[in-house]
């Protein structure tokens, strides 16, 4: 199969806003990577419903939400309603996961579930069937522009180990300094959906950035 590519709207130049989710549109990529927070569960505020509403209706691309927030299961239906596909909490934010997950799936959105750098894979093991994606976090979330933190590499084979044993299909997205420099070591190790901000959306040419992106599965398949 092949990988998946989400730029990251949290990169973008939001007095553009329009022009930047239209590139998106024009480009290779799969999803548009939404990144919501509140202030409380990461230090930083960003995008919230009506954001959504107005990307949602300019986007081609599935929306690919991640919800860094304290008590996600008060807003999963009205960030689906907004226009979520993909729905992503975090496990440190969720003393109830297996109920929150469900409640992600019964809105009709894919369920996804978030790992801050410090938290292992393991933890997941008694929900990873009832999943659609893990987003293993390769900074600590918060802020865009951090560099890559390389011990997520194992993490990302450890993860697809368990991911094989279970043929669960779940797929592992990467989000956090993801780049042309590290994104072909990432799909090699097991990831699938590169989650992008500043390689894009600061690259001199976005699209072709993208691209390439696209085109690095095709090497890790010819030298597999």
């Amino acid at each position: 199969m092949k990988h998946l590519v989400a730029p990251s709207l949290l990169a973008a130049d939001f007095t553009k806003m329009a022009d930047e989710v239209t590139m998106v549109n024009e480009s290779l990529a799969d999803w548009l990577h939404f990144d919501v927070m509140d202030g409380r569960f990461v230090p930083n505020i960003t995008f919230g419903l009506p954001i959504l509403e107005a990307v949602k209706r300019l986007s081609t691309r599935p929306i690919d939400v991640h919800l860094m927030i304290v008590e996600p299961e008060k807003y999963i239906d009205a960030f689906r309603e907004a226009g979520a596909d993909n729905i992503s909490v975090h496990y440190e934010a969720c003393p109830h996961l297996h109920r929150v997950i469900h409640q992600i799936k019964e809105s009709g959105a894919r369920a996804g579930v978030a790992l801050n750098p410090h938290t292992p894979v393991e933890l997941l093991e008694d929900v990873l069937e009832d999943i659609d994606l893990v987003c293993l976090m390769s900074v600590n979330p918060g802020f865009g522009g951090q560099k890559f933190i390389y011990q997520t590499i194992p993490k990302i084979k450890r993860l697809k180990d368990m991911i094989t044993i279970r043929n669960t299909g779940t797929k592992i997205e990467i989000d956090g300094g993801v780049g042309l420099q590290n994104a072909q070591q990432l799909l090699q190790a097991g990831a699938d959906v590169l989650v992008a901000g500043n390689s894009v959306f600061k690259s001199t040419d976005p699209i072709q950035t993208i691209r390439q992106m696209k085109e690095l599965g095709r090497e890790v398949l010819k030298f597999a």
